[in-house]
């Protein structure tokens, strides 16, 4: 019986990671982004890095909330899936470009008001000029990366993940090239520093939207039954309550759990520009070590969602299972890596011979980071073996607890 169960994890890790490696290159491009702009903004200035540091803690509260409830997208498409309902996903995905749209200029708004929030905060006030221009410039790609997010999760649902690879290295291209060109000045360019950081980001987030409408267009046969564009649709509430009504929770969840980490951030602000600067090296590595579980997550939630809408409960505990030990076990490892290789880690985001203040407190703080790893990677394997059953109230009041 234990070589039939092992053969069975076996197959099933295989198809799980066959799934998730797609959602991994997006993801790990997404944090790689995040990586540059530490990386870019550490070779200005302290200053310059406080300032992306803090704005970027600032930005992900609007943009985590908003990923949130567009992740309901995944399972509401994976489950219309199993059961054969083909029709009603484009229906339902029309809804959400509709609350994608909405969000981003809702956002836009909230943001331009951060340099009271700044101040009420008593971030220090060296930094908040750059980190108010950073922040109003990144807001101008939320309503890109949101409709992107819910085409994005529609084509996760479907089971279809290698568009997504696609759009990664599009976005992360853009992203770098745009960091060099407008936080330094070149090819004519004025060097905008923090602003010219938030405004690549701006900028990718629009470009991979652009790339996967493309690909779509270019792979029509995927995705022709779901008829995605097949008629305009205007609001309909029904539709949009099933979404926000599944989609708030987890928007719930992701907000409070990032939340704890942004606050945190932002309270690293009224300190010194040294401190922030050795956060945001540590939580930055951590961030971009959570992408590996995070993509399991995703495909977990679409291998779940399957087999709950085909009426294979017993198939769905064990996908469930396996995927929550794998990501268990690569968190484990990163931990592993974190506290092996410490220095060496902190050594990618500064210049030789400086920030030496910077290096100890980031070296120090990855120790800290390493203890939550394990439990980090357990607790999102669960979250997205849970969201394939479409349970999330529970989840967002233990995430809020």
């Amino acid at each position: 019986m234990m070589s039939d169960v092992f053969r069975r994890a076996k197959r099933e890790t295989v198809q799980l990671l066959g799934l998730a490696a797609p959602i991994m290159v997006n993801n790990l491009a997404t944090a790689g982004m995040g990586f540059f702009d530490t990386v870019m903004s550490g070779r200005i200035s302290a200053e310059t890095l406080g300032a992306v540091s803090v704005g970027h803690s600032v930005f992900m509260m609007p943009y985590l909330l908003g990923l949130g409830l567009l992740m309901a997208v995944n399972p509401l498409t994976a489950h219309r899936l199993g059961a054969g309902n083909l029709g009603r996903i484009g229906r339902m995905f029309r809804q959400a470009v509709w609350l994608a749209l909405i969000l981003g200029v809702a956002m836009i708004a909230l943001l331009q008001g951060s340099r009271a929030v700044l101040q009420w905060i008593g971030i220090d006030p060296v930094l908040i000029p750059d980190t108010v221009r950073y922040i109003r410039a990144i807001s101008l790609g939320l309503p890109g990366v949101f409709v992107f997010l819910a085409l994005r999760f529609t084509s996760e649902g479907l089971g279809h993940t290698k568009p997504i690879i696609i759009t990664a290295l599009v976005g992360f291209a853009v992203n770098v090239t745009g960091n060099y060109v407008l936080m330094f000045g070149h090819f004519g360019f004025p060097a905008l520093g923090a602003a010219g950081c938030g405004l690549a980001s701006a900028i990718a987030h629009w470009a991979m939207l652009a790339a996967m409408l493309v690909y779509v267009r270019v792979r029509r046969d995927v995705y022709r039954r779901t008829n995605l564009f097949s008629r305009f649709d205007g609001i309909h509430p029904g539709r949009m309550r099933e979404i926000v009504a599944l989609g708030l929770p987890i928007g719930g969840s992701v907000l409070a759990e990032a939340s704890m980490f942004t606050c945190v951030g932002l309270l690293m602000g009224t300190l010194s520009a040294s401190i922030v600067g050795a956060h945001q090296i540590a939580i930055n590595y951590a961030s971009m070590m959570f992408m590996l579980p995070l993509s399991m997550h995703n495909a977990l939630t679409v291998r779940v969602g399957h087999a709950i809408g085909a009426g294979q409960r017993d198939e769905a505990r064990f996908r469930a299972w396996t995927g929550i030990a794998l990501c268990g076990g690569v968190m484990a490892v990163s931990a592993c890596m974190m506290l092996a290789f410490g220095e060496q880690i902190v050594g990618f985001y500064l210049r030789p011979g400086e920030g030496e203040e910077v290096r100890r407190i980031a070296i120090s703080l990855l120790v800290m980071a390493a203890v939550f790893q394990v439990s980090d990677g357990v607790q999102v394997g669960a979250a997205g073996a849970l969201r394939g059953y479409k349970d999330t109230r529970v989840p967002f009041l233990m995430n809020l607890f």
